[in-house]
């Protein structure tokens, strides 16, 4: 275990959101990239994938528990078109995928609720698979960029994250 991981899990038994190796609500407490179920790294990707990243880097936090609004923000400066929904909703319609292998470079990650928010319990939480093992979302603080091994351990708590094309529309 990483001292990130480490840190992690402490902070969760703390909120009493872990016990052992599993949360509350009997997931594992942390996720793993298995070998061999790698996720598309940024070198592979093609330019639209790398652009929507772009995209998403240049598109700034609309504020608090407005995960999906910057997701749909970000994928609109694409010009191909416009995709409205909470982040569970977004999960629900188009996120099927959860073997990491399948993971692509511009791909939605999501899961439909977690437990750090009231808004989170409700609506879920979405970001944007950036490449490299990392993932882009907004929180309270504005659009960070973390792991992604720790992003799924973390909102993977209630609910299995799954991912996806944003709009059925592949970008690679």
């Amino acid at each position: 275990m990483t001292e990130r991981e480490s840190e992690l899990i402490a902070a969760l038994r703390r909120k009493n959101l872990v016990r052992g190796e599993l949360s509350r609500w009997g997931r594992p407490a942390l996720r793993h990239i298995l070998t061999g179920h790698e996720p598309q790294r940024t070198a592979e990707a093609t330019s639209l994938q790398k652009r929507f990243v772009a995209c998403a880097h240049a598109t700034p936090s609309p504020g608090r528990d407005l995960c999906a609004s910057w997701v749909e923000q970000s994928f609109s400066r694409l010009g191909l078109g416009v995709v409205l929904g909470d982040a569970r909703s977004l999960c629900n319609w188009y996120c099927a995928l959860t073997d990491t292998a399948d993971l692509k470079v511009g791909m939605i990650v999501a899961t439909m609720a977690h437990p750090f928010t009231s808004q989170g319990m409700a609506h879920g939480h979405v970001g944007i698979y950036a490449g490299d093992d990392m993932v882009m979302d907004c929180v309270a603080e504005g659009v960070r960029k973390v792991p992604l091994g720790l992003w799924l351990s973390v909102y993977g708590l209630m609910e299995d994250p799954r991912w996806g094309w944003l709009g059925s529309i592949r970008l690679g």
